[in-house]
C-alpha cells in the first residue's frame, strides 16, 4: 500500500507513530507483516523504521485520513474560538463605558476589563508553577472541541497521543499556553479598539465613589497603576483630579481626557502586553521543544518491535565466513533488480503442467504453497519490485481473504500487477458463479484480471 496523501511532516510522522503506539497498548498488537516487511527493506536506524512502519499502518487502517478530518475540525474550534474572543472583547468595553448617559465609575470599569483576566493569568502560573504543565483553560477547551468536531472513532487515541508526546518534552505547556494567551491577547485588543471606538465618538465622564474607603486610597491606587503606563507616555491624573472626581462630576475636556488614557494605558500595560508577551514566549519555547521531539524508544510497545525491525542477525552483521557450496535453490526467485518481468502461481495443483513456456527474459517466482514461500517471495520483492507481475490463479478455489490478502501484498510490490484466472484443465468446466466471485473480489482489490494468458503484456509491457 503506497499512501496516497502527500508525505507527512516530522512533527505529523511522530504524531501518528504515537497513536498506533497508543491504538496496540490498549487494543493488542495489528496486523503488520507487511508494514514489518516494508520498514526493514526501507532500512535505516530502528527510529526510523518504527516510523516507516507506523505511517503504513496508519494509512492502511485510515488513521492518516483522520489525523487529516482532526486538524479540520481544530481549525474550526480555533475559528470559533477565535470569533468568541472577537466579540467577548468588545463586549467588554461596551460594558465597561456603557452608553454613555451614566458617568463611568473608573474602577468598575477597570475591574470588568481586566478581572477575568488577571484570574486567568493567576491561574496559568499557578498551573505552570506546581502542575508543571498548565495549558490554560482555553488551551484545554481548543483540544476538547478539535476531538469532538474530528467525528472520527479512529481519531480517538489522536489526541491523547498528541499530549503524551508533547509532555515528554514539556511542550503541552508552550503549545496550549500559545494558544490560550493569542486568544485572551485577541480578546484584550477588541475590548481596546471598543474603547478607543466608543471614546472617540461619544462624552464620558469619569468618577470614583466609595463608602469605606478614603479618598487618599484612591489617589494612591490611581498613580500606582498609572506609573508605568506614564513611562509610554499615556496621561497620569493629579492628585487634586483624583480628589475632585469623587466628589462630584468634574468639568471639563481636559479631566475627561485624562480619566480616558488613564484607563486605556491601564487596559493596554496590565492586560494586551502581558499576554502578547506570554504568547511570543510560549511561540519560542514551542518551536524550540518541537525541534527536539524524539521517539522514546525505552518505551515498552517500541521495544518490543525491535527484533522484528532490526533483527540481530542485521545489527550484528556477518560474522561467520561463507560456505564452499550453496545448496541449489528452490525456483522461487525474484528478480536480481529492480524492474523487469515476473511470473508466480498461487496454489496452484499438479492437475496442470507449470510453468508455461516463457519469452526471455521473465522469471518465474514458481508457485506459492506455504507461508514460508510466501513470506520470503514478498521480503524478496520488496528488495527489488518488478514492473510488471503476474499472478496466476485457479479459479476452481474459492477465493478466500488470506489468498486475496496475499493478492494485495504481491500487487503493492509491483509497478504493474495482473491476475491471470487459468482455464481448468481438458475436460473439466469452470463454474460461472465462482469465476463471478473470482471477477468480483479482484475488482474490489483494483487488480486487472482475465482468463487470456497476458504473456505477451508480461514481456512488452502492453497487449
Amino acid at each position: 500500500m503506497s499512501p496516497a496523501s502527500p508525505s507527512p511532516s516530522r512533527f505529523d510522522r511522530l504524531w501518528l507513530t504515537e497513536a498506533i503506539r497508543l491504538r496496540e497498548e490498549h487494543a493488542g498488537p495489528l496486523e503488520d507483516a507487511e508494514a514489518n516487511r516494508r520498514a526493514r527493506a526501507a532500512g535505516g536506524d530502528l527510529a526510523g523504521r518504527i516510523e516507516a512502519r507506523a505511517l503504513w499502518l496508519a494509512e492502511r487502517d485510515g488513521l492518516t485520513a483522520a489525523l487529516q478530518r482532526w486538524r479540520q475540525g481544530a481549525g474550526l474550534a480555533l475559528l470559533g474560538l477565535l470569533l468568541l474572543a472577537l466579540l467577548s472583547g468588545a463586549s467588554l468595553g461596551f460594558a465597561a463605558l456603557g452608553d454613555g448617559q451614566r458617568p463611568v465609575n473608573v474602577f468598575w470599569a477597570l475591574g470588568s476589563l481586566l478581572g477575568l483576566h488577571l484570574l486567568s493569568l493567576g491561574g496559568w502560573a499557578l498551573g505552570l508553577a506546581f502542575a508543571g504543565d498548565s495549558g490554560g483553560t482555553l488551551g484545554r477547551l481548543w483540544l476538547w472541541l478539535s476531538a469532538k468536531l474530528a467525528r472520527d472513532a479512529r481519531a480517538a487515541q489522536l489526541a491523547p497521543a498528541l499530549l503524551l508526546m508533547l509532555q515528554r518534552q514539556r511542550l503541552a505547556r508552550w503549545g496550549l499556553g500559545f494558544v490560550a494567551h493569542g486568544l485572551w491577547l485577541l480578546a484584550l485588543s477588541s475590548a481596546l479598539v471598543c474603547l478607543l471606538a466608543l471614546m472617540a465618538t461619544r462624552r464620558y465622564d469619569f468618577l470614583w465613589e466609595t463608602t469605606l474607603l478614603g479618598a487618599d486610597t484612591f489617589v494612591a491606587l490611581t498613580r500606582t497603576l498609572g506609573a508605568l503606563p506614564a513611562l509610554l507616555g499615556f496621561d497620569l491624573p493629579a492628585p487634586g483630579l483624583i480628589r475632585a472626581s469623587g466628589n462630584a462630576l468634574p468639568g471639563g475636556e481636559a479631566a475627561r481626557q485624562v480619566w480616558a488614557g488613564w484607563l486605556l494605558g491601564v487596559l493596554l500595560v496590565y492586560g494586551v502586553l502581558p499576554r502578547l508577551l506570554l504568547a511570543l514566549l510560549c511561540l519560542c519555547r514551542w518551536r524550540r521543544g518541537r525541534a527536539r521531539l524524539a521517539l522514546d524508544l525505552s518505551l515498552p510497545g517500541y521495544r518490543l518491535l525491535a527484533e522484528r525491525l532490526q533483527p540481530s542477525s542485521e545489527r550484528l552483521g556477518v560474522r561467520d565466513p561463507a560456505p564452499t557450496a550453496v545448496p541449489k535453490a528452490q525456483v522461487d526467485t525474484a528478480p536480481a533488480a529492480a524492474g523487469g518481468a515476473l511470473l508466480v502461481g498461487v496454489e496452484l495443483d499438479d492437475s496442470r503442467p507449470w510453468p508455461p513456456a516463457l519469452p526471455e527474459g521473465i522469471a518465474d517466482a514458481g508457485i506459492l504453497d506455504d507461508r514460508e514461500q510466501r513470506q520470503r517471495l514478498l521480503e524478496r520483492l520488496t528488495r527489488c519490485p518488478p514492473a510488471h507481475l503476474i499472478i496466476a490463479c485457479d479459479p476452481r478455489r474459492s477465493p478466500d481473504r488470506g489468498t486475496l490478502a496475499l493478492l494485495g501484498e504481491l500487487s503493492r510490490c509491483a509497478g504493474q500487477t495482473r491476475v491471470w484466472l487459468l482455464p481448468p484443465p481438458p475436460g473439466e468446466a469452470l463454474d460461472d458463479a465462482r469465476l463471478g466471485d473470482w471477477r468480483e473480489a479482484l475488482e474490489r482489490l483494483g487488480l486487472a484480471h482475465g482468463t487470456d494468458a497476458p504473456l505477451a503484456w508480461l514481456e512488452t509491457g502492453h497487449d
